[in-house]
C-alpha cells in the first residue's frame, strides 16, 4: 500500500491554520504532480504543492474512530488527530478524561460535574484501566490493583499548567484511596488526610491571572499502607514555595488564601487581639489607590485593603469563594489534625505580624540612611504580637552589623536595603511558619509503625513561560525536564516490554532525549553552579552571572543569547524555547535573612515563634542563608548553607529517586481556555500544553512503533468479510489472520505478528477500515442490486397483468358503450319524433293562446271604455243633483233665520209688558200670603227630604269602608295586574327564547345525528371505560374501606370481637352446664316415663288384654325424637338478630322442642326403628287416638319452610352486597354455627336412641316384674288421663311459641325487604351518577365516585353500628336468660360434681364418645367405659440444666442438610413450645435465659457460618418463624384474626415478649442482609458478561479498533479468569434458580422471597447500568439488542418462578430502557418518545448515554449535538425539582426497606412431635 492511495478524491486531511490551528478539508481530486486541490467546510478551495510525500497534509481518521477513549487507538497518530479527538469529547461528549497510553489526560471543565460521587468509586473499584471510560479513579485503582499485585510502592504524578486541575486531580485521587484502602482502626487517617487539603490550600494556594487556585508548591504526598492494604498513614514532601508572593503580587492576583481569611474574621471578638482595625491605624496604603484623584473610601475593619502585602495586586475577592466560610473550614481541619486553639492562635499571631510588618513605614534618612518614625503604630504592633522589643526591631531594620577582623561596626542602611530586609524578614517568618505547619500534620500522618508499601502522590507545577521569566520559572522548567526525562524513558520501556512479551521483532525506537538541557543546568559548570559561584562572590551581580553564562554556556546547544538584550540568557526545553531574565536570580538564590533579626526572633516570647527559629538548620525545609555578624567557626565561608538552587536540585534529585523506585502513573491536566469557561475549547492554547506536557511525544512514541493492537479473535471478528469461507480455520485464528492480512497488506514492515496480539503500524487500521467499508459497500450494492432487480421485475410483472386487466375491461366498455350508442340512437330517432310533434302541438296551443289573449284584451279594454263612459253619466247626474239640493237649502235657512229674528223681537215686547204687570202685583199683601203658603209646604217637604238624606248618609257611610276595602282590593289588583302584565313580558321573552331555543334545538338534532353516529363509536369505549372505572371502583373502594376501617372500625370491631369471645366463652361453659343439667333431667323425666309404661303395661295385664294395641306410651316412645330438646347455639344470638329474642324459649326445654327439620325426625325415626323391641306382643289394648304428632309434624314441616325463606333471604343479602366484608364474615359465621347445630341435633338423636334402648330394658324389667299383666299399673286411667293432659300442654304451649316465631320470621322478613329495597335504590343512584359521571373528566369523575362511594360505606358503618348494638343489647338479653334457665335447673337437682363431668367435651358431653352399647349373650346391655387419648398442651418440659443442650442440638449442630429433612420452621416451634412451656410455670429466669442463649446461639452460628448461604437462609426462615409464633401466640389481637380457639388458648399468659421480638427482628435484617451480601458477591462478576457482553450471535456487534488502554490491554486482565461472555447468561440463571430454591427449600415466607429477588435484580440493573454508563464501546445499537435480549431472559425467568406479578421485573426499568435507547432512533421527530420512553432514568443518565453513543459502522449516522441539546432542553422540564436528576450512576449499595410480614402458621403445636434426627430426649411433651 502507497501513500498515494490514500490521498484519493473524497480523502479528509489537515491543514494547518493560525487561528484554528488545524482545519478539516477534503479532496477534491486524486493527489498527482505534486498537487492537492481540497476544500474547506465553509466552501473555500485552496491548492497546496508539496515537494515530497512526506510533507502531504496530515489524514483524518475515519469517522468511527474519531471521539475515542484512548489516543493511541486512532489510525492516524499525529497533532491534529489528537487535538480534534479531545476537542470532541471534551464538547460534544463532555468527556474530560481521555487515555494517551499510559497518560491520562485531564480537561479542567470549570464546571461541577456528578462524576465523583461514592457511586463512581464503587463502579471503578474492581476494574482494570480500560474496562470503564477514563477517569482519574481508573488511574487510582490501577496504581492501588499494581501494589496489591506486584507488591511494589506506586507514584501517581500529577502535571499541568496553573489552572489546569492539578490540585483538584490529585485531590479525588487521594479521595479514592481513602475510600478503598480505609482503615478498620478508629484513627480514621483517611478523614485527616482529606482534611489536609483545605490547609494546604489556604497556606499554599493563591489567585493569579490564570488560575483562582494555583498551587505555588508542590507537594509529593506517600499514603502509607498496611499488609493487608489499608491506609496506615502519610508523609508530606513540599517543594519551592513560591515566598515572593508574601511581599509581592502582580495585578490582578493575591497573596495566599490564609491572609485573605483572616481579615474575613477581624469583626470576630476572639480575633481581636490581632489588631486588624481600622484603616486610619496603618500608614502606608495601596499606591494605585493614592494615585487615584478620587479620594479613597472608608475601609472596613480587618478589611485586605489595609495591608501593604495584600493589596497590591488590586483583586482582593474572588467570585463564588467565602473567605470567611473557608476560614472557619480551615480552623475545624487544624483542630481535626490535633493543632490546639492556643496553638492557632499563636500562628494567627505571627500571619497578622506578617501583614502588619509590610505596613511600617521606612523613610529616607538623607544620604545612605534610613529611619522608621517613633510613632509608627505597626512597629509596635508587630512588636506585640510577635513578642519582640519594637527598638531592636526598629534597630536591625535600619541598621546592619560589618565585621572587620576583630572589631564590628554599626552601619545604617538606605531605604531601598531597609524595605529588601524588612521583605526578607515577612518571607522568611511565612516560609518557617510553612514548613512547621506541613511537619506537624506529618506528626498527624505519622505511622506508629513502619509502613508495608505506600503510594505516592505528586502534584507539581507543569511548565510555565511567561513574557517576563524569572528565577521560579527557572526552578519550575528545570522540575519538568527531569519529570519529561523519567517520563519518556518510562514509556520507551513499557512500549519494548511490551514488543519482548509478545515475541516479535522491533527496532529502537528514537526518543527525544532531554539530557542534554538538564546536564546544561546542573552539570559543572552549568547555570546552577555558576550562579552558586556568583552568590558567594562578594560584589556579584545579576549582569556579571550572565555575562558568564554567555561565556561558559555557548558550547551547549540548547543554551542561546537573545540578539537584542544583554539581560537575558535562552533555554531551549523539550517544550519551548524559553527566556528568562536575569534580574533578581542572585537574591532569590540567596534568600539572605539579617543574623540579627533571627536572634531578635529567637529571643520571642510566643513559644511558637521561639520555636519556628530555634530548630535545627538541617531540619527546616526552608532553604535560607543567614549572614554571620561575627566570626564563628561553626560558621566559615566554606561552611555556608547551600543556595536554594543548589538544595532545590538535591531535593528534586530525591524525588527522581522515589519516583524511580516506584511504579509511575501519568495524569496530564489541560487548561482549555484561559476565560475560565466552562466545556469551551481553545485550540491554540490546548496544543501548547499538549506539547508541553508530552502527550504528543507519547503519541510520537506510539506512532513510531506499532500503535494499533488487536488480539486474534477480535480482528477475525471485526474483518471476517474480507476474507472467503475456506480460509477461516476455526481451530487456528493466528493463520486465520495471516490469511486476511495476506490479502490486504503487503508490506511485512507494516505488522507484526506476536504471541496473542497484531501490531500494526499507524494508518493501518485506516487503512483496513476502509476495505472494509469498501467491502461492505460493495456487498450493500449487490444485496441492493438484486432487491431492486426483484423489485422491479415484480414491479413489471404487475403493470402487464394491470395492462391485460385493463385491456380486458377497456375493450368490454368499448363495447358496452357501442352497444349503449346504437340504443341511444334509437332511443333518440324515437325522442325526436316525439319531440317534434309535441314542439308542434305547443306552437299550435301557443298560438290559439295568444289569439284568444288578444281578443279577450280587446273586448276588455273595449268594455272598460264603455263602463268608463257610464260611470261619468252617472257622476255627472250626482253632481247636478247635490249642487241643485244646496241651492235650494240655502234659500230655505236665509229665510227661516230672518223669521225666527222676527218672532223675537216679538216676544221680547210682549216680555216686557208682562214684567211691568207682575211688578205691581208683587207689591200686593194677598200675593204675599199666597208666597208664605207655599214656602211651608216647601219646608216640610224640605224636612222630610233631609230626613231622607240622612238615613242616605248613613247608608252610605257603611258602603264607604266597603268602598275602601275595594280600593285596597283595587290598589292590589292593579299591582297584581302589573305582575301580570309584568309576567306577560317576560312570558314573551321566554315564548322568544323558547323559539330561540327551539332554533338551536333544531340545529342541534343535527349534530345530534353525528352525535348518535359516534354514540356507537363510543359504546364500545364507555363500555371498556366503565370496566375499566368498575375496576378502579373497585379497587378504590376496597383500599378506601381499608382505609377507613383500618383507622374507625378497627378498635370498636377488635373491642366488640374481644368483648363477643370472651362472652361466647362463657356462654359455652354456662350452657355446658345447662346441658348437662338438662341430661339429668331427661334422665329423670325417661326413668318416669318409663315407669308410667310399666304401670300401664300391668294396667293392661290386669285388664287381660292381649291384643296388642298402641298406647299412650308408646306414643310418647315414638314423638321423642321431636320431643328432645333442640340445643341452641349461643353464638349465633349474638350475631344474628334472626333468632329468639324473649324469654318463652326457656319454656320449651322444660317440655321439649319441635323446632328440629322433617330430616332430623326421619333420620330420628330411622335410628328408633332400627331398635329392637325384644318385648313387644300382639295383644288387645285400650289404643288412644292422639292428633299431636301429625300436628307437630306440620307445625315442624312449616317451620322448616319458614328457616327455608330466612335463608334464602339471608343468602340474597350476602349476595346484593358482595363487597360488604362485614356482611360477608356475619354471613360465614352463621353458616359455620348451622352447621355446628345440625351436628349437635345429630348427636342428641343419636343420644335418644340411647335413652330409648335403657327405656326398652325399663320395660323388660317391668315385664319380668309384672308378667303379662303389665296394663295393671294403669288399671284406673289415671296415668293416660295425666300424660293427655301434659300432651295437650305442650301443644298449646307450641302452637304459642310457633305463632310468636312465624310473626317475628315475618317482621324479620319485612326488613330484609326493606334493607333489599334501599340497596336496590342505592344501587340505582350509583348506576345513574356513574353515568352521569362518564362525560366528565377522569379526576372529577375518580373524585365524585370517591364521594359517593364514602358516603355509602359511612351510612353501612352507621348500620352495622346499629346492628353491632343491637346484637349486643340481644347478647346481654339472652345472658340473663341462660342464667335464669341455670338457675332453674339448679333448682330442679344437680350436683356440681356431676355436672363436671360432662364438660370433658366441649359440647357439653357426648354419650356416644363415653359409652359402648353391647349386648351380651345373656341379652344384657352393659355400658362399656373407654379410655380418651390423651390432650396435649403444645409445649415441651426441660430441666433448666439442659438448656445449652438443646441450643446446641438445635443452633450450633444443625446442619442444612439435617434441617432439609425436617418440617420447615421445626427449630423455631421447639424453641418456642419450649418458651411456652416457661411461659406456663411462670418462670422469668428460666424464660430469660432461654431467649437470650437462643439470640446469641443464632449470633454466633451466623458469625462463623455468615459465607454459607444455606446456614444463613436456614437460620433467617427460623428466626422468622420463631418472630410469627410469638407474634402469633402473645395474646395481641392483632395477630389472632386466623388463630383457632385452640391456639387462642395457647396464647402467653404471663409474660410480654415484644422487646424480644423486635431484638428478633433486628437480627433477622441483620441476617436478611448477609444473604443478599452473600447473593450480591455471586452475582456480581456475572452480571456484566452476561447481561452486556453476553452475544447470542458471537461477532454481530464487532469491535472497534482498541489502543494500549483497550479492555485487553490492561496488565491486572490477565491474571483475572473472567467467566466467558457466551456461558455467563446461563450461570446467571442457574445461580438465580439456586437461590430460588434454597430459599422455597427452607421455608422462607414468600413476600421475602420476593423482597430478597426484588434487591438481587435491583443489584443487577444497578451494576449493568453503571457499567454501560462508563463503557464507551456498549453504546451501539446491535449492542442494545443484545442487552434487550439477555434482560427478557431474566424476565422469562421471574415468570417461570411465578415472580412476576410482585413486580420484581420493575427495578430492571432502567437498564431495559437504556437499552432500548440505544435501539431507539434518533431524530428530531422522536424527541418526545424518547423523552417519555425513559422515564426511569435520570437527565444525567440519558445524555450520557446519548454522548456515548458510537455507530458501529460508518454506515450508521452519528447522534446530532442539536438533537442531545433538544432531549436536553425537554428533559430539563422533568428534572425541575427532582434531586435525583442529576445523578449519574446508580447507588449499587441502596437497599430497599425490610419489611416481614406477620404470617401465622396453621400448625398446631400439639402436633408437633421430635424427629429423630435431633437428639432432644431431655425435652418431654406435656
Amino acid at each position: 500500500m502507497s501513500v498515494r492511495e490514500l490521498y484519493v478524491k473524497g480523502a479528509h486531511v489537515w491543514i494547518p491554520d493560525r487561528e484554528q490551528v488545524w482545519r478539516c478539508a477534503q479532496l477534491t481530486q486524486d493527489y498527482k504532480n505534486h498537487l492537492v486541490t481540497v476544500t474547506f467546510e465553509d466552501g473555500q478551495t485552496q491548492e497546496i504543492k508539496v515537494k515530497s510525500d512526506e510533507e502531504l497534509p496530515p489524514l483524518r481518521n475515519p469517522e468511527i474512530l474519531i471521539g475515542e477513549n484512548d489516543l493511541t487507538s486512532l489510525s492516524y497518530l499525529h497533532e491534529p488527530a489528537v487535538l480534534y479527538n479531545l476537542q470532541v469529547r471534551f464538547c460534544n461528549q463532555n468527556a474530560i478524561y481521555t487515555y494517551c497510553g499510559i497518560v491520562l489526560v485531564a480537561i479542567n471543565p470549570y464546571e461541577e460535574l456528578p462524576i465523583y460521587g461514592p457511586d463512581t468509586i464503587s463502579a471503578y473499584r474492581g476494574h482494570s484501566m480500560g474496562d470503564l471510560d477514563p477517569h482519574i479513579f481508573a488511574v487510582a485503582e490501577e496504581a492501588f490493583t499494581q501494589m496489591e499485585r506486584d507488591n511494589r510502592d506506586q507514584s501517581i504524578i500529577v502535571s499541568g499548567e496553573s489552572g489546569a486541575g492539578k490540585t483538584v486531580s490529585a485531590k479525588y485521587a487521594m479521595r479514592y484511596f481513602a475510600s478503598v484502602g480505609g482503615s478498620d482502626s478508629e484513627t480514621q487517617i483517611e478523614k485527616k488526610i482529606l482534611a489536609s487539603n483545605p490547609i494546604m490550600e489556604a497556606i499554599g494556594n493563591a489567585k493569579t491571572t490564570r488560575n483562582d487556585n494555583s498551587s505555588r508548591f508542590g507537594k509529593y504526598i506517600e499514603l502509607d499502607f498496611t499488609r493487608s492494604y489499608s491506609i496506615m498513614g502519610a508523609n508530606m514532601r513540599t517543594y519551592l514555595l513560591e515566598k515572593s508572593r508574601v511581599v509581592f503580587q502582580a495585578p490582578e492576583e493575591r497573596n495566599y488564601h490564609i491572609f485573605y481569611q483572616l481579615c474575613s474574621a477581624a469583626s470576630d471578638k476572639k480575633y481581636s487581639h490581632l489588631r486588624l482595625g481600622p484603616p486610619e491605624t496603618f500608614h502606608y496604603m495601596n499606591q494605585g489607590l493614592q494615585e487615584d484623584p478620587t479620594p479613597p473610601r472608608r475601609s472596613r475593619p480587618g478589611h485586605q485593603d489595609n495591608f501593604h502585602y495584600l493589596n497590591q495586586g488590586s483583586s482582593p475577592s474572588i467570585e463564588g469563594v467565602d473567605d470567611g466560610a473557608d476560614f472557619i473550614e480551615t480552623c475545624k481541619a487544624l483542630s481535626l489534625l490535633g493543632i490546639s486553639e492556643a496553638t492557632q492562635n499563636q500562628m494567627f499571631r505571627i500571619l497578622a505580624g506578617i501583614l502588619h510588618l509590610g505596613n511600617i513605614v521606612i523613610q529616607d534618612n538623607g544620604g545612605d540612611a534610613s529611619t522608621i518614625d517613633k510613632g509608627d503604630e505597626s512597629l509596635a504592633i508587630v512588636a506585640e504580637l510577635l513578642g519582640i522589643s519594637a527598638s531592636e526591631l526598629k534597630m536591625w531594620l535600619c541598621h546592619r552589623k560589618i565585621t572587620s577582623g576583630r572589631e564590628v561596626f554599626t552601619k545604617p542602611v538606605t531605604l531601598s536595603e531597609a524595605t529588601f530586609s524588612r521583605d526578607a524578614l515577612a518571607k522568611h517568618i511565612y516560609a518557617k511558619l510553612f514548613d512547621w505547619i506541613v511537619k506537624e500534620i506529618n506528626k498527624c500522618f505519622a505511622a506508629p509503625t513502619k509502613p508495608f508499601r505506600f503510594i505516592g502522590v505528586l502534584d507539581i507545577y507543569g511548565f510555565e513561560t511567561f513574557e517576563i521569566n524569572s528565577f521560579e520559572q527557572f526552578c519550575i522548567n528545570y522540575a519538568n525536564e527531569k519529570l519529561q526525562q523519567q517520563f519518556n524513558q518510562h514509556v520507551f520501556k513499557l512500549e519494548q516490554e511490551e514488543y519482548v512479551k509478545e515475541q516479535i521483532e522491533w527496532e529502537f525506537i528514537n526518543f527525544y532525549d532531554n539530557q542534554p538541557c538538564i546536564d546544561l543546568i546542573e552539570s559543572k559548570l552549568g547555570i546552577l553552579d555558576l550562579l552558586d559561584e556568583e552568590c558567594r562572590m562578594p560584589k556579584g551581580s545579576d549582569q556579571s552571572w550572565v555575562e558568564k553564562l554567555y561565556d561558559k554556556c555557548k558550547k551547549w546547544d540548547h543554551f542561546s543569547k537573545p540578539r537584542l538584550s544583554n539581560t537575558s540568557f535562552l533555554i531551549a526545553h523539550f517544550a519551548d524555547k524559553v527566556g528568562y531574565e536575569c534580574a533578581g536570580f542572585l537574591e532569590k538564590n540567596r534568600d539572605t535573612v539579617s543574623e540579627e533579626q533571627i536572634n531578635l526572633l529567637k529571643s520571642s516570647q510566643i513559644s511558637l515563634v521561639h520555636a519556628l527559629f530555634t530548630e535545627k538548620a538541617q531540619v527546616a525545609p526552608t532553604k535560607v542563608k543567614v549572614l554571620p555578624t561575627g566570626p564563628s567557626p561553626a560558621h566559615s565561608s566554606k561552611q555556608m548553607r547551600k543556595s536554594v538552587g543548589s538544595q532545590f536540585r538535591d531535593s528534586l534529585n530525591l524525588l527522581m529517586l522515589t519516583l524511580n523506585s516506584t511504579t509511575p502513573h501519568y495524569v496530564r491536566c489541560i487548561k482549555p481556555n484561559d476565560d475560565k469557561m466552562a466545556f469551551t475549547f481553545d485550540p491554540t492554547r490546548a496544543i501548547q500544553q499538549l506539547r508541553a506536557c508530552g502527550v504528543l511525544e507519547t503519541v510520537r512514541i506510539s506512532a513510531a512503533g506499532y500503535p494499533s493492537r488487536w488480539t486474534y479473535h477480535e480482528f477475525f471478528c471485526r474483518y471476517r468479510v474480507l476474507c472467503t469461507s475456506r480460509d477461516i480455520v476455526r481451530n487456528d485464528m493466528r493463520l486465520t489472520c495471516e490469511k486476511i492480512i495476506a490479502n490486504m497488506i503487503t508490506d511485512e514492515d507494516k505488522f507484526k505478528f506476536g504471541r496473542t496480539k497484531i501490531f500494526f503500524r499507524a494508518g493501518q487500521v485506516a487503512y483496513m477500515e476502509k476495505l472494509r467499508a469498501d467491502r461492505l459497500s460493495a456487498c450493500g450494492i449487490m444485496i441492493q442490486k438484486n432487491v431492486r432487480m426483484y423489485i422491479h421485475r415484480n414491479r413489471f410483472r404487475r403493470m402487464r397483468n394491470s395492462a391485460i386487466v385493463i385491456q380486458k375491461y377497456a375493450r368490454g366498455m368499448a363495447s358496452r358503450r357501442l352497444a349503449h350508442h346504437m340504443r341511444q340512437t334509437a332511443a333518440a330517432i324515437k325522442i325526436q319524433a316525439c319531440v317534434r310533434g309535441w314542439v308542434k302541438r305547443v306552437q299550435y296551443r301557443r298560438l290559439v293562446y295568444t289569439i284568444t289573449r288578444l281578443q279577450a284584451h280587446a273586448r276588455g279594454c273595449w268594455a272598460r271604455q264603455k263602463y268608463q263612459h257610464m260611470r261619468r253619466d252617472r257622476a255627472a247626474i250626482v253632481i247636478q243633483k247635490n249642487v241643485r239640493q244646496w241651492l235650494t237649502r240655502r234659500r230655505y235657512l236665509r229665510a227661516m233665520r230672518g223669521f225666527v229674528i222676527v218672532q223675537g223681537l216679538v216676544r221680547c215686547f210682549l216680555a216686557r209688558r208682562q214684567l211691568k204687570k207682575l211688578k205691581i202685583e208683587a207689591k200686593s199683601i194677598e200675593h204675599q200670603k199666597k208666597l208664605n203658603k207655599g214656602l211651608e209646604n216647601k219646608i216640610i217637604s224640605l224636612q222630610q227630604k233631609l230626613t231622607e238624606m240622612k238615613n242616605e248618609n248613613s247608608f252610605i257611610s257603611s258602603y264607604k269602608e266597603e268602598i275602601t276595602v275595594l280600593k285596597t282590593r283595587v290598589t292590589d289588583l292593579k299591582g297584581v295586574e302589573k305582575q301580570l302584565k309584568a309576567s306577560n313580558n317576560q312570558v314573551s321573552e321566554l315564548e322568544a327564547r323558547i323559539a330561540e331555543l327551539t332554533k338551536e334545538l333544531e340545529m342541534e338534532r343535527g349534530e345530534k345525528m353525528d352525535v348518535l353516529t359516534q354514540k356507537e363509536r363510543a359504546d364500545k369505549e364507555n363500555r371498556e371505560l366503565i370496566e375499566k372505572l368498575n375496576e378502579e371502583n373497585v379497587r378504590l373502594t376496597k383500599e378506601l374501606s381499608d382505609a377507613q376501617k383500618e383507622e374507625t372500625k378497627r378498635e370498636s370491631e377488635e373491642y366488640l370481637r374481644r368483648k363477643f369471645e370472651a362472652e361466647k366463652q362463657q356462654l359455652i361453659l354456662e350452657n355446658t352446664d345447662e346441658k348437662s343439667g338438662y341430661q339429668r333431667l331427661l334422665k329423670e323425666f325417661n326413668r318416669l316415663e318409663q315407669k308410667n309404661e310399666h304401670l300401664e303395661e300391668e294396667l293392661a295385664k290386669f285388664k287381660g288384654g292381649n291384643a296388642h294395641k298402641r298406647t299412650a306410651s308408646n306414643v310418647s316412645n315414638l314423638s321423642g325424637a321431636s320431643d328432645a330438646p333442640t340445643e341452641l347455639v349461643h353464638d349465633d344470638a349474638s350475631e344474628f338478630s334472626s333468632f329468639p329474642g324473649d324469654d318463652d324459649w326457656m319454656s320449651d326445654i322444660g317440655y321439649g322442642s319441635v323446632r328440629s327439620r322433617s330430616s332430623e325426625m326421619s333420620d330420628s325415626n330411622r335410628n328408633l326403628d332400627n331398635i329392637e323391641w325384644s318385648s313387644q306382643k300382639t295383644g288387645d289394648t285400650s289404643e288412644i287416638k292422639i292428633q299431636v304428632p301429625q300436628k307437630l309434624q306440620e307445625l315442624e314441616m312449616e317451620n322448616a319452610k319458614l328457616k327455608d325463606d330466612l335463608n334464602r333471604l339471608r343468602k340474597s343479602i350476602a349476595d346484593s352486597e358482595p363487597q360488604n366484608n362485614r356482611v360477608q364474615e356475619f354471613m360465614r359465621q352463621f353458616e359455620a354455627l348451622q352447621d355446628e347445630l345440625e351436628r349437635r341435633r345429630e348427636e342428641c338423636i343419636q343420644l335418644r336412641t340411647v335413652l330409648a334402648n335403657r327405656a326398652h330394658d325399663l320395660r323388660s324389667v317391668t315385664q319380668t316384674s309384672y308378667g303379662k299383666d303389665v296394663d295393671i299399673v294403669n288399671e284406673d286411667g289415671e296415668l293416660v288421663l295425666a300424660y293427655q293432659t301434659q300432651k295437650q300442654v305442650n301443644r298449646r304451649q307450641l302452637e304459642d311459641e310457633l305463632k310468636k316465631e312465624k310473626q317475628r320470621l315475618h317482621e324479620t322478613e319485612t326488613d330484609y325487604k326493606g334493607e333489599l329495597e334501599r340497596l336496590r335504590r342505592d344501587n340505582e343512584r350509583q348506576q345513574k351518577l356513574l353515568a352521569q359521571n362518564l362525560c366528565k373528566s377522569d379526576a372529577t369523575n375518580s373524585e365524585t365516585l370517591l364521594q359517593s362511594e364514602i358516603m355509602r360505606l359511612t351510612s353501612e358503618n352507621l348500620n352495622l353500628q346499629g346492628q353491632v348494638d343491637n346484637l349486643t343489647e340481644q347478647l346481654k338479653k339472652y345472658k340473663r336468660s341462660l342464667r335464669a334457665y341455670a338457675k332453674k335447673l339448679k333448682e330442679a337437682g344437680g350436683s356440681s360434681s356431676k355436672r363436671s363431668s360432662a364438660q370433658g367435651s366441649p359440647y357439653g358431653g357426648d354419650p356416644t364418645d363415653m359409652l359402648d352399647v353391647n349386648t351380651t349373650n345373656e341379652g344384657e346391655v352393659l355400658p362399656i367405659i373407654r379410655k380418651k387419648e390423651r390432650e396435649y398442651m403444645g409445649m415441651f418440659e426441660y430441666d433448666r440444666r439442659e438448656e445449652m443442650q438443646i441450643i446446641r442440638v438445635l443452633v450450633y449442630e444443625l446442619k442444612p442438610r439435617v434441617a432439609v429433612t425436617l418440617l420447615p420452621g421445626l427449630p423455631a416451634y421447639i424453641l418456642f413450645m419450649c418458651i411456652r412451656h416457661t411461659d406456663h410455670i411462670n418462670d422469668d429466669e428460666k424464660v430469660r435465659s432461654l431467649l437470650n442463649n437462643i439470640v446469641n446461639g443464632v449470633k454466633r452460628v451466623i458469625k462463623k457460618r455468615h459465607e454459607d448461604l444455606d446456614s444463613t437462609v436456614l437460620w433467617l426462615s427460623n428466626v422468622l418463624r420463631l418472630l410469627h409464633n410469638l407474634k402469633q401466640y402473645s395474646g395481641d389481637k392483632a395477630f389472632q384474626a386466623e388463630n383457632t380457639v385452640k391456639q387462642n388458648e395457647q396464647s402467653l399468659k404471663n409474660f410480654d415478649l415484644s422487646e424480644y421480638r423486635q431484638v428478633l427482628s433486628d437480627i433477622a435484617v441483620w441476617i436478611y442482609n448477609g444473604v443478599i451480601k452473600l447473593m450480591e458477591e455471586k452475582v456480581q462478576p456475572l452480571i456484566v458478561p452476561s447481561i452486556l457482553e453476553h452475544e447470542a450471535i458471537a461477532g454481530l456487534s464487532g469491535n472497534k479498533p482498541g489502543g494500549m488502554r483497550g479492555r485487553t490491554g490492561s496488565v491486572a486482565r490477565e491474571l483475572e479468569s473472567p467467566v466467558e461472555p457466551q456461558k455467563a447468561l446461563d450461570l446467571l440463571l442457574k445461580e438465580m434458580t439456586q437461590f430460588y430454591r434454597t430459599l422455597a427449600m427452607f421455608g422462607t415466607d414468600p413476600e421475602l422471597i420476593t423482597q430478597v429477588f426484588r434487591q438481587i435484580f435491583y443489584f443487577i440493573c444497578a451494576g449493568s447500568l453503571n457499567n454501560l454508563l462508563l463503557r464507551k464501546d456498549m453504546c451501539h445499537w446491535s449492542k442494545g439488542m443484545q442487552i434487550r435480549y439477555n434482560l427478557s431472559h431474566l424476565e422469562q425467568w421471574t415468570r417461570d418462578m411465578r415472580l412476576h406479578e410482585s413486580g420484581v421485573t420493575d427495578t430492571l426499568a432502567p437498564i431495559i430502557q437504556a437499552a432500548q435507547l440505544l435501539q431507539a432512533r434518533k431524530s428530531d421527530d422522536d424527541v418526545h418518545s424518547i423523552c417519555d420512553m425513559c422515564d426511569k432514568l435520570s437527565v444525567s443518565q440519558i445524555i450520557k448515554i446519548l454522548n456515548l453513543y458510537t455507530p458501529a459502522d460508518e454506515f450508521e449516522d452519528r447522534v446530532p449535538i442539536s438533537f442531545i441539546h433538544k432531549i436536553q432542553a425537554k428533559l430539563q422540564e422533568r428534572a425541575e425539582g427532582e434531586q435525583a436528576q442529576a445523578t449519574l450512576l446508580m447507588n449499587t449499595k441502596f437497599a430497599f426497606p425490610v419489611r416481614f410480614p406477620f404470617n401465622p402458621s396453621s400448625i398446631h403445636l400439639e402436633d408437633i412431635e421430635l424427629p429423630d434426627a435431633l437428639p432432644l430426649t431431655m425435652l418431654k411433651k406435656v
